[in-house]
């Protein structure tokens, strides 16, 4: 029974090593390759690609000429848009037209904030060369950490866009970019949601004595978009394979192969 205990330890610290010296690299690099197409997707300047000048035009509309926008998307700016849409007071409906111009572009943060943890992904995987040799599983355990933990962000930046209030929106520096200006009781929004660009008009309105707001949006679809968050998605499962991989053998608490040693994660 010693034996075979000592013959099955045997094969698993040389599987273990195995799996050290060959299939992590591997495995990291078929991440990277993966990372690095996503990267090439975005309209922004990252890792060697240059997409910053990529333009795309869109129409985001409703029925009934409330609301249409029709804007010019270059790299992670909205730089030209014509806006028009009905706001009702004291039950009289009012168009109201501004435009955005290419002197004072509308920022679009989220593409710049994806952008950047995609960017920190990628250095996490560069910072250990096909040549490193990794000492522990926990090593490689915090290394993929960092790694999901960098798409994790970039993916959400795009999915979950950040609340914000009526006083928020109102004082946005975005708000700025418009021509003519709105009045105090309007605010409008630009913002990704997944794999669309939504437009956003908020109106403060009293109502029994009391402030709200009102809201009504447009939306269209922005094809990089959902080729970026497809390629996040992937590199973020191929990154969790690996790691459970990894956590099989994490679990050996005195597993030594030649100098380096299984730790069992916390």
């Amino acid at each position: 029974m010693v034996d075979y205990e000592k013959a099955e330890t045997a094969n698993l610290q040389q599987e273990f090593e195995w799996v050290l010296d060959q299939e992590i690299h591997k495995g990291l690099d078929q991440i990277h390759q993966i990372l690095v197409e996503c990267a090439r997707r975005f309209p922004v300047q990252l890792y060697g690609h240059d997409n910053s000048s990529k333009q795309d035009k869109f129409v985001l509309s409703v029925p009934a000429d409330q609301l249409k926008c029709v804007v010019t998307l270059t790299g992670d700016s909205i730089t030209h848009a014509d806006i028009n849409f009905k706001v009702t007071r004291q039950n009289s409906a009012t168009m109201v037209r501004t435009t955005i111009h290419t002197e004072y572009p509308w920022k679009l943060q989220q593409v710049q904030d994806a952008a950047n943890h995609l960017q920190q992904a990628i250095y996490h995987i560069d910072d250990v060369g096909k040549n490193y040799k990794f000492k522990s599983s926990d090593e490689v355990l915090h290394i993929l950490g960092n790694i999901l933990g960098s798409l994790q962000r970039g993916r959400t930046s795009l999915i979950v866009p950040r609340k914000k209030t009526m006083d928020d929106l109102i004082k946005s520096r975005n708000m700025k970019s418009l021509s003519p200006n709105l009045s105090e009781d309007l605010a409008i929004s630009f913002y990704i949601q997944s794999h669309k660009l939504i437009f956003a008009i908020y109106q403060l309105v009293h109502s029994h004595g009391e402030m709200k707001y009102e809201s009504s949006h447009a939306e269209c679809s922005v094809p990089w978009l959902n080729e970026v968050l497809v390629l996040f998605t992937v590199g973020l499962q191929l990154c969790q394979q690996l790691k459970d991989k990894i956590c099989v053998f994490s679990q050996y608490k005195d597993f030594t192969v030649g100098s380096r040693s299984v730790s069992p994660i916390n």
